[in-house]
């Protein structure tokens, strides 16, 4: 078992804060899958603190008040945003325990899986990802594929890669006050 920091843009960890989202799909670029069951995930976000902390690196703030993206906090009262890639571990506020871990095609997913990953559903359909507010998908896997799309980039749905499915439960913690 090991501790390791993942990264997920606003829509997705507003999708681990709702409790739709179990499963999340990356690339794989390696063999075996980096991750295991019993493995603890921290999730990072994109963030800010306050304005008087933008001269200072974040792994200097040492605890100091962080305000996450994915909540809206993007106001003028905040300092400058900074990538999640950067969050220190002590400001993620999400653990992940992988439960499992499967290989596969991207497109070989299921409505099922489609739905683990945290797809949007409103009264009009599944949300679509590349265009939001214009039109919705008839189904959850055509709204992952959208998913994929805006944060992989135009045309990596299409590309089919082999890509290692993680499935984990959440605790709305962080990963050092998470212990069992």
């Amino acid at each position: 078992m090991a501790d390791r920091p993942i990264l997920f843009s606003a829509p997705m960890v507003q999708a681990l804060i709702a409790g739709r989202k179990t499963q999340t799909r990356r690339v794989m670029k390696q063999r075996p899958l980096p991750y295991v069951p019993g493995d603890r995930l921290w999730v990072r976000e994109a963030f800010r603190g306050d304005m008087g902390y933008d001269a200072y690196p974040p792994r200097e703030w040492s605890h100091w008040p962080v305000h996450y993206e994915s909540d809206g906090h993007g106001g003028a009262d905040n300092g400058r945003l900074r990538p999640g890639i950067h969050m220190p571990r002590w400001a993620s506020r999400l653990t992940l325990t992988v439960t499992d871990v499967s290989a596969g095609h991207l497109n070989d997913i299921g409505e099922a899986d489609a739905i683990a990953e945290g797809v949007y559903r409103d009264t009009d359909g599944w949300f679509d990802y590349m265009m939001p507010g214009t039109q919705s998908c008839g189904c959850a896997v055509d709204s992952f594929a959208t998913l994929w799309d805006s944060i992989n980039g135009a045309g990596a749905w299409g590309a089919n890669p082999l890509v290692g499915a993680v499935t984990f439960t959440v605790r709305h913690a962080n990963i050092d006050a998470a212990e069992e």
